[in-house]
Formats: C-alpha cells, sequence, structure tokens
C-alpha cells in the first residue's frame, strides 16, 4: 500500500484520498461499527467534520476512504499529527463486509506515521489509537501489530434535574469568558502549564490550540471560563457543544487548574459553574473525559460532585 498516490488495495475495492464531501458515508461507516460494539452511534455528523478539517490532518497525505464495486464506502483510516511532536493519533474502521482490508490499512496509518515524524525532524512516531474497552477484535488487531495498553480515558456523565444552582465564588475569585481575546490567551497559558504533565500533552502555541479549537463546530468560546485568583489566572474550563446534537448535553472538553492553585477547590468550583450553566441552556447533562492514570487525582474530583462512569476508553500506543 502506497502512502502518498491515490491506491487500489484488493481486488473490488478502489482506495483514494477522503474530502469533506465524505463525511456522510464516513459517519455512517463509523455509526455502523460503534453500534456493534457499543450498542449505539457514538460521533456525530459534525464530528467526523471536524475531523476532515482538523489543521494537523492532510488529507491528501494522512487520509484513505476505501470503495467498493457499488461504490459503497467500506473503510476509512487516517493519521494525525499533534503539533510539532513525535506523538501520532491513527484509526482505522472497516465495515465488517470487507476485513481483509484491515491489514494493509493498519499498516498504511502506522508507516504514514513514521513519515510524518520524519519529516518534522523526529527519529520515532509514537502512534497512539483509542478503542472501546468491548472492543475485543480490535484490541487484538492492536495487539497483534505491537500495540499495548497505555493508558484508560473514562467518559462521566452527571444529569441535571429541573434547576441546577449557580456556586458561590471563593473569596477572590472572577470568572471571565473567552468572548475576547485576552481571557482566550490566558486560557490557554493555564492549560497548557495545567496539562504540561497528561498523558500525550503535545505544548502548542496560542495560534495553533487556538485554530485548532476554533475548527471544530462544537466550539463556543462563550463558554470558556477562565478563573483569576485576586487578579491572576488560576484556572480555566472550556466546554462545547460535542454532544448538544445528539444527547442534548453540554462537554467539559479542557478543565485545568495550575499547580500552584490547586488544593483551593477551584477544580470543583469550576465544574460547578459549568454544570449550572449547561442546565441553564436546558442541557440535560454535562459529560467529560479523565485520563484514569492522571497525575492529579481528577477522577476523584469528578466522582466527588456526582459525575459517574458511563464508558471506557483505552489508549493503545506503538512507538516505530
Amino acid at each position: 500500500m502506497n502512502t502518498t498516490t491515490t491506491i487500489v488495495t484488493a481486488a473490488g475495492y478502489t482506495t483514494r484520498r477522503p474530502g469533506t464531501g465524505d463525511a456522510v458515508e464516513i459517519h455512517r461507516l463509523i455509526s455502523l461499527c460503534d453500534t456493534q460494539v457499543i450498542g449505539k452511534a457514538d460521533m456525530t455528523l459534525d464530528d467526523v467534520t471536524d475531523q476532515l478539517n482538523e489543521p494537523d490532518f492532510d488529507g491528501e497525505k494522512d487520509g484513505w476512504v476505501v470503495h467498493d464495486t457499488s461504490g459503497r464506502l467500506v473503510a476509512w483510516a487516517w493519521v494525525c499529527r499533534k503539533g510539532t511532536g513525535d506523538n501520532m493519533d491513527v484509526d482505522v474502521v472497516v465495515h465488517p463486509d470487507a476485513a481483509e482490508l484491515t491489514g494493509a490499512l493498519w499498516d498504511a496509518v502506522t508507516e504514514r506515521a513514521a513519515e510524518i515524524a520524519a519529516e518534522l525532524g523526529h527519529d520515532r512516531a509514537v502512534v497512539d489509537i483509542a478503542l472501546y474497552r468491548e472492543d475485543s477484535g480490535k484490541r487484538a488487531l492492536a495487539a497483534a501489530r505491537g500495540f499495548v495498553a497505555a493508558t484508560s480515558f473514562i467518559r462521566l456523565l452527571t444529569d441535571h434535574g429541573a434547576s441546577v444552582p449557580e456556586p458561590a465564588a471563593p473569596a477572590g475569585v472572577t470568572v471571565h469568558h473567552g468572548t475576547s481575546e485576552e481571557v482566550r490567551r490566558q486560557g490557554h497559558a493555564v492549560q497548557q502549564e495545567g496539562f504540561a504533565e497528561h498523558f500525550g500533552f503535545t505544548p502548542k502555541d496560542y495560534d495553533e490550540w487556538f485554530a485548532d479549537l476554533d475548527s471544530s463546530a462544537s466550539t463556543d468560546w462563550a463558554q470558556l471560563m477562565v478563573a483569576r485568583v485576586d487578579g491572576e489566572p488560576a484556572a480555566m474550563l472550556l466546554g462545547t457543544d460535542a454532544f448538544a446534537g445528539d444527547e442534548n448535553s453540554g462537554y467539559v472538553r479542557q478543565l485545568a487548574v495550575l499547580p500552584r492553585f490547586r488544593g483551593r477547590g477551584l477544580g470543583r468550583f469550576m465544574l460547578r459553574r459549568a454544570f449550572a450553566a449547561d442546565a441553564a441552556r436546558g442541557r440535560v447533562g454535562t459529560y467529560l473525559h479523565v485520563d484514569a492514570n492522571n497525575s492529579t487525582p481528577a477522577l476523584d474530583l469528578y466522582l466527588s460532585v456526582g459525575m459517574r462512569q458511563v464508558l471506557a476508553i483505552d489508549v493503545w500506543r506503538r512507538t516505530v
């Protein structure tokens, strides 16, 4: 399989590069495969469109769509770098009727990840793939290709009643929203320092961080909150509409507290503030993902504010 030109994989199949016009078919394929594993579709059409529009994804080099003789899209694979580091995300989704495509596409994404890393000046690529814990078939494929389980992300949900009270701000704390560039830059600075020790973290300057988020249809900068303590930025929370269309729920995409401000209840305050805001928007709940091996005790925090686990996603990793 060639990673740089249009390719024909096997008899009866044709592979080409993806475009935004493929989003509907890719979404249909992913939804079918997700439903077989976890009982429901787990991505929206906007999510797929966001993947295709991701600034760090080059569809002319880093993606593949495969059609059968009837013109049906039966496979989708991609590689996406994370800034200029050596860490890449990959995925391979294959229709059950076209299982013979699987090996070649896994090889293609792995080889392309190594090429991207070399283009960026690295001597290796650290390749990550996210797998539902229930997906025993895909986990076996990953293991056979040298991937090993690296960490687990837990999806948590809190349900909102008719009214969720807004918490009182701790003494000296003010909250500011991301409708201004000043607040967005402060949110970026807090996020970068607060996430520095987290799994898979890749430093990004403000322009990269802003472009990545702003390219997503679910981003609403009014849902970015920065908490200042006596005027100094100390914590940030970015909510998005990622779960609004399909589940009428809010989503906490990023939450960070600077190390020197931890232990003061700022994380709990920001969460409860986000829950109240989501409830005021008519959302029935709020989701977030947490790394179960986080360097800070985040899972305990989320459970303490009434969140519950609804899904586990394991990240498998290989260095090539």
